[in-house]
């Protein structure tokens, strides 16, 4: 078998999209309107598999542009990006779910897909019964499922109610019961997205360990998640697409940082103009920021040494001695410290 497991060339993926009604004021409007029905809606239809690849409409909405990208046998993949990047539409055409508009994705080998927990499940039967018609959505056979029945149901660790019907488990013994069933397919490629971001903590470090385990048997991964934990521990590579294009591709670590370093910089640097600047009578701030000292990012890891910038605009003449104090919080919102320049040995004197 070939290293290759995913070749992704120059996908590309459009839909057709509602726009808003005109609404008309006059009888002779709204009739003339109707009469025209019939036609607009022939002319979407025959429109739906006809787009021109650099066609720009209203109404047609370019979920991904020219994606292109490989993934080899063992190798593990994080696509990271933010809602609506277009992150899912990838897994969907890898999985032959949906087709693209342009371009074509070669897959080599078995594939499993679990981009949601659950699906297949039925209220109504057992455990034991949902992990054998689990099992045989995501393409594992009867012998097969015999003989990973029971380090299914250790790894999901619900012994105690397989034979209960699942309308009675709670969310998350069903959470682990399905990616339990989906992680021991005998597959080439997995494709999992936003499972690993589900669960309690136990249950998330124990699924990235057994996705790590499954990509040293020689398994290509392929994850997308918002929670950049499994993304660092699993990838040893990963993407970033932002609107549809590929913006980044590289080692995991950089990738990440570069994404959390754009969510967060209209949060760590903040300027103002001299006429809208916060103000007391003595002093404007026209600039306040917080940066690493060691990556070019604006993103801030724990251990990382960092440093601030104040910029201000003095409305004093005569000498005064200034002290900034400053409250830093967390993504969250959290107070993580209050600092001041007041607590170190240097004055800041203004008007000399």
């Amino acid at each position: 078998m070939s290293d290759l497991a995913i070749k992704v060339n120059d996908i590309s993926k459009a839909y057709l999209i509602g726009l808003k009604e005109s609404r008309h004021d006059t009888l002779g409007g709204k009739l003339f309107s109707w009469l025209k029905t019939p036609t607009k809606n022939y002319n979407t239809l025959k429109r739906l598999n006809t787009f021109n690849h650099n066609e720009e409409k209203e109404d047609l909405f370019w979920a991904l542009k020219n994606i292109s990208f490989e993934l080899k046998h063992g190798e593990t993949l994080g696509i990271i990006g933010k809602n609506g990047a277009g992150k899912s539409t990838i897994l969907k055409i890898l999985s032959r779910i949906t087709n693209p508009t342009y371009g074509n994705a070669e897959v080599y080998g078995r594939v499993s897909s679990l981009l949601e927990v659950g699906t297949g499940f039925n209220p109504d039967l057992t455990g034991r019964e949902n992990v054998y018609l689990n099992g045989t959505i995501l393409g594992m056979k009867k012998k097969e499922i015999d003989k990973k029945f029971d380090e299914i149901v250790y790894f999901s660790d619900i012994e105690k109610f397989i034979d209960t019907q699942v309308k009675k488990y709670s969310s998350g013994m069903r959470i682990r019961l399905a990616f339990a069933v989906a992680a021991n397919i005998q597959t080439e490629i997995m494709i999992i997205d936003e499972v690993l971001s589900i669960g309690d903590a136990e249950f998330q470090k124990k699924s990235v360990s057994k996705m790590i385990q499954i990509s040293k048997q020689g398994t290509a991964v392929i994850l997308v998640s918002h929670n950049m934990f499994p993304i660092q521990s699993m990838c040893s590579r990963a993407i970033l697409i932002q609107k549809g294009n590929l913006i980044t591709d590289g080692k995991t670590d950089e990738v990440v940082s570069e994404y959390l370093g754009q969510l967060t910089k209209d949060k760590t640097s903040q300027t103002w103009k001299i006429d809208e600047a916060p103000c007391t009578d003595f002093i404007k701030f026209t600039k306040a920021e917080i940066r690493p000292l060691n990556n070019n990012y604006s993103v801030i890891r724990p251990g990382d040494p960092f440093e601030f910038e104040f910029g201000f605009h003095i409305l004093f003449e005569e000498e005064q001695k200034i002290n900034i104090t400053f409250h830093l919080n967390d993504e969250y919102d959290n107070l993580v410290f209050v600092g001041s320049t007041a607590l170190t040995n240097v004055d800041y004197i203004a008007g000399k």
